[in-house]
């Protein structure tokens, strides 16, 4: 009979154990806020916050923009930054490219960016009548564009808001191509809404399966609503009509983030109007109460959102920009 010798498994388990620490992902320990602070030149730009426990902000780089306008888009300003973490690890950031000094609440492109770090990004504009002329030729209006990855295309999907001719704010939805840089197809409606309101600000949150959609009426009765689906794409319905949000005054730009080490979810939105920020929580994202009492922030934000970061990458945006403490 034939002796068979016994290989070793320590080196096998050595590599095994190696590879484990190589691939151990970090911890969610802080939260980085993207927003832009107003209508007036300078105003609309990325600007950057960091916070350590989901509640109390700091601005980043003494509250000015992190990325120069003349950099990223074709306007001069650029509003409602919302950033992703992708599973690929790198980090997606949509904008409305739009100046409204010059511009009014007339746009036309918004601007995609990339980055692996969060502090060097690659951007790229895409103006919809250009890119889609047979389609959408005639849009005056691309605003509040965001960014999901869509697990069963392998792709990430930007949606946002279109307004042609006299008809109301529709959101629609794309796949980016492969460098985050384009749109690969014409625009299709994502939202059906069943009393012909105009909707903007989408917010899309994957919870327990499903997708919950957060959006602004822009006509008809005011609030954030939410539309539910079982699939990213298509079939968006409402549980009742009522605004979710817990304002009595009109209010836009909701973004909903998971707190860490939890599982409640916080809802912000922009009382534009009044020229504050509401933060609400939930833990079934359907019904929230107000916690702005304990919140803080040395800055005045609008239409922002939120990201849960690392200790490392906290490090780095600090180091990069620097927090400041009073404004």
């Amino acid at each position: 009979m034939k002796q068979i010798k016994k290989r070793s498994t320590l080196p096998i388990v050595i590599l095994v154990i190696l590879l484990a620490g190589c691939t151990k992902q970090e911890k969610y320990e802080a939260y980085l806020f993207s927003y832009f602070i107003g209508n007036d030149p300078g105003e609309e730009s990325i600007r950057f916050a960091v916070s350590e426990d989901g509640y109390n902000y700091r601005a980043l780089n003494n509250n000015q923009p992190i990325l120069d306008n003349k950099d990223i888009c074709k306007t001069g300003g650029v509003r409602d930054p919302h950033i992703l973490r992708g599973p690929d690890g790198n980090f997606y950031m949509v904008v409305t490219d739009l100046y409204t000094t010059e511009m009014g609440w007339k746009n036309y492109a918004m601007v995609l960016l990339k980055s692996s770090d969060l502090v060097n990004w690659e951007s790229s504009v895409v103006n919809i009548p250009e890119a889609f002329p047979e389609e959408f030729g005639n849009v005056w209006r691309v605003w509040a564009p965001q960014t999901i990855y869509d697990d069963k295309a392998g792709k990430y999907m930007v949606y946002f808001s279109m307004k042609q001719n006299n008809d109301p704010d529709i959101i629609y939805y794309a796949y980016a191509n492969n460098d985050f840089t384009a749109l690969e197809a014409a625009p299709k409606q994502l939202l059906y809404n069943p009393t012909n309101n105009a909707c903007i600000d989408g917010d899309i949150i994957k919870k327990d399966g499903k997708f919950y959609m957060f959006h602004k009426s822009e006509s008809g009765a005011p609030g954030i609503k939410l539309a539910i689906s079982d699939k990213l794409t298509e079939g968006y319905e409402y549980p009742y009509f009522h605004r979710v949000d817990k304002e009595t005054e009109r209010v836009e730009g909701s973004g909903v983030f998971k707190l860490n080490n939890s599982d409640e979810w916080i809802l912000m939105y922009d009382v534009y109007g009044e020229g504050r920020y509401q933060f609400t929580k939930s833990s079934d994202l359907e019904n929230f109460t107000v916690i702005d009492e304990a919140v803080s922030m040395n800055f005045h934000p609008r239409h922002g959102t939120v990201i849960p970061i690392t200790k490392s990458e906290l490090k780095r945006v600090i180091e990069t920009w620097g927090t400041v403490e009073n404004h």
